[in-house]
């Protein structure tokens, strides 16, 4: 099960809409979360790093835009690893040549967020936003069982996918 709250952010517990109006929170099974996300992400048109969830320990997946990775609680040394690599996407998607938007940073790569250096090193893969909304929903879906209590759609000009 998941919790989806496309338009909300929660900076310390506490709900912060990035739309108005926001959309309802739904409960829907990882297949449904997949099916409603997909199309959210796809359209988005700012860069995203995207770090693979931990598939036996997450219970939130989220967008936190770059302007709120202090308030969200990020170190800020991490927060600034991510923007620099959120800044520096470039090149072309490895599924079709497109534009690459996204930057997908796989669990081999990096295990957790603590890992500063590895996230300003990890090559990543390159993705438009229409490849990088499927290999993100693609790795949701090889999760066997999750209860995700929070889940949201990217909004602004750059962030990151994070799992806690």
């Amino acid at each position: 099960m998941a919790t989806f709250i496309p338009d909300t952010l929660y900076l310390r517990g506490k709900p912060a809409p990035r739309r108005a109006p926001a959309r309802p929170e739904v409960s829907v099974c990882l297949d449904c979360l997949t099916g409603l996300l997909e199309p959210e992400l796809a359209v988005h048109q700012g860069r995203v790093v995207a770090f693979e969830p931990d598939g036996e320990s997450f219970t939130q997946y989220f967008f936190v835009g770059s302007d709120d990775f202090a308030a969200a609680g990020l170190r800020s040394e991490v927060a600034a690893a991510i923007e620099k690599r959120a800044k520096n996407i470039n090149g072309v998607c490895v599924d079709c040549g497109g534009r690459a938007t996204w930057l997908w940073i796989s669990r081999r790569e990096v295990s957790s967020l603590d890992q500063t250096e590895r996230i300003e090193e990890s090559p990543g893969a390159l993705y438009c936003a229409k490849h990088g909304a499927a290999k993100l929903c693609d790795a949701l879906g090889k999760v066997d069982e999750a209860n995700l209590f929070y889940v949201n759609a990217p909004y602004g000009d750059s962030g990151a996918y994070v799992w806690i």
